[in-house]
């Protein structure tokens, strides 16, 4: 085996790495008033799922009547994540 080649490859490889950027920045793709929005959004419906959860513990409802929140938690999720993401 050669060692040239060997070294060769090896010293490409580390000139690759040189070229990747180091510490990346996110840059945000929606405004500051469309972010508020969102986060508006999010905690709102995370608020409203919570009261309707205390007056189904509070009425003693079937587990399975509660399942169906995950679909109002979601979305508050969603709202709450893309925000914070700036997405």
């Amino acid at each position: 085996m050669n060692n040239s080649v060997y070294f060769a490859n090896f010293s490409s490889h580390s000139d690759f790495q040189q070229d990747e950027e180091v510490g990346e920045v996110c840059i945000a793709n929606i405004s500051p008033l469309e972010r508020q929005k969102r986060m508006r959004f999010g905690i709102q419906q995370f608020v409203v799922t919570l009261v309707i959860l205390g007056i189904m513990l509070a009425l003693d409802v079937n587990h399975f009547w509660r399942l169906p929140l995950l679909f109002l938690f979601w979305p508050a999720a969603i709202g709450y994540f893309q925000a914070r993401d700036k997405t």
